[in-house]
């Protein structure tokens, strides 16, 4: 794997739903993990860096954070269906937090919204390397890096050069794979940076304004051309014609072949 490619490998959230009978026993993490109970434990124990097991009871929607390579012992008394997370370190410094083994352990009541991400990124564990899911990533780390130390930095706005960079490299491929890497690759900054960046100048995150321009050029060939739907939906980025009928018509009120009949009517 090259380039670009190893380093999204490399930043990836590991993310799975787990079903495991009663009982429990040893656990070592080497990335920073969030586990969500999606069943009431009212039997949970948990030991961390020790033999001392603490009893501490945990509702469907709580669970734990944990830094990298944590260790210790986790038993419950009844079946356990949860949530798991794994960040890696090289995502977390991205977001500008460096102390991905340092924090302490938090286990117990979890921010609702990290743990709606966690259950977006589940969903989505299995689909390939797209825009979205890093923007996602992306999300979740910078959330919990606030959580787990709201003063961090945030970063200086890059100059409106590079983003003027990204956005060209932007309507070049508009029909391409585009992904976080290669747009902030462009504007020679990280992803992160280049989020924030981004947003703060255009009033849109690179996912929405790809996606608004896409529907923008989608506009034009469906007024100006007689190119099929499907050959439309490929010329602005779109493989699956049914995915691209749906974003056409969530952004114009439309499907692809009303808004053509409604120019032409």
């Amino acid at each position: 794997m090259s380039g670009l490619g190893a380093r999204s490998a490399r930043n990836r959230i590991l993310a799975d739903s787990l079903d495991v009978p009663a009982g429990g026993g040893a656990f070592s993490l080497p990335r920073v993990a969030i586990g969500i109970f999606l069943v009431d434990q009212a039997r949970h124990r948990i030991a961390l860096g020790s033999d001392r097991k603490r009893q501490i009871p945990l509702s469907a929607g709580e669970g734990w954070i944990l830094p990298a390579h944590a260790s210790g012992t986790c038993e419950y008394d009844e079946a356990l269906s949860y949530l798991k997370l794994e960040l890696p370190d090289t995502l977390l410094d991205e977001v500008g937090f460096e102390n991905a083994r340092g924090f302490e352990p938090l286990v117990g009541r979890l921010d609702p919204l990290l743990a709606q991400f966690a259950h977006q990124m589940v969903m989505n564990e299995q689909a390939p390397r797209s825009l979205y899911r890093e923007t996602m990533e992306l999300a979740i780390a910078a959330h919990l890096a606030h959580l787990l130390a709201p003063s961090y930095p945030i970063p200086a706005r890059a100059g409106d050069r590079r983003l003027r960079r990204a956005i060209a490299y932007i309507h070049d491929n508009i029909s391409a794979d585009l992904s976080l890497d290669e747009m902030a690759a462009e504007a020679a900054i990280s992803r992160f940076h280049f989020i924030r960046a981004f947003t703060k100048a255009f009033g849109k995150s690179p996912l929405q304004y790809v996606i608004h321009e896409r529907m923008k050029l989608a506009r034009v060939l469906l007024t100006t051309t007689d190119a099929p739907v499907a050959v439309v939906a490929a010329r602005v980025g779109y493989e699956d014609p049914s995915r691209f009928g749906r974003h056409f018509r969530r952004h114009t009120g439309l499907t692809p072949a009303a808004f053509r009949q409604s120019q032409r009517s």
